[in-house]
């Protein structure tokens, strides 16, 4: 399959989603700075298509990102508490809305690895622990499907995870990574 195909195929997969077209179209109607529905939400129904699961099956969340420059908590605030008031329930309580702006304040304390601040949201995808994940999708006015992948498509159809080349070796939370994924997809693949 090409990358071209690729591409063809995980919109296909994307829009036989009811619940992941709902959230997509939730996110344009709040009209955020530069946002991408990222990580589980993506890469999860693609590896239940090719598994035969439910489109929703494993999805624990839909993280919705954009990008302000202002990286004070207050700023962020706001648009969690607007998001939490758009999306109905139970999607209220599943879209997790965060500010790319201001990763780089607490992701060190979080997950003790140094962060340099982002220019922009499609930056963080090249961040992801695994390829697989770097995938972002945003639906446009047009309702066309905008993705991005700065990794390629390869290791999310192959159901294959590697560390991400970009940022330093840790093994233990990339091991971390394929337990989680394993127990929900048996079939998933993992290359150190």
């Amino acid at each position: 399959m090409t990358e071209a195909e690729r591409a063809r195929r995980l919109i296909e997969i994307l829009r036989a989603s009811a619940t992941l077209m709902r959230v997509l179209t939730l996110a344009r109607d709040l009209d955020l700075p530069d946002w991408r529905l990222v990580s589980g939400a993506v890469y999860q129904p693609v590896w239940n298509a090719l598994t035969g699961r439910d489109p929703d099956y494993g999805v624990k969340d839909y993280d919705l990102c954009y990008f302000d420059p202002d990286p004070s908590w207050e700023a962020e605030d706001v648009v969690i508490q607007s998001a939490a008031a758009h999306f109905p329930p139970p999607l209220c309580d599943l879209v997790e809305v965060r500010n790319q702006g201001r990763v780089h304040l607490w992701f060190k304390g979080k997950f003790g690895e140094p962060y340099t601040p982002l220019n922009c949201t499609d930056e963080m995808l090249e961040r992801f622990v695994c390829p697989a994940f770097a995938v972002g999708v945003r639906l446009m006015p047009d309702d066309r499907l905008d993705l991005a992948a700065p990794f390629g498509l390869t290791d999310l159809f192959a159901m294959r995870l590697r560390p991400n080349p970009h940022r330093p070796r840790n093994s233990a939370g990339f091991q971390n990574v394929v337990k989680s994924c394993r127990a929900r997809w048996p079939e998933v693949v993992a290359v150190e």
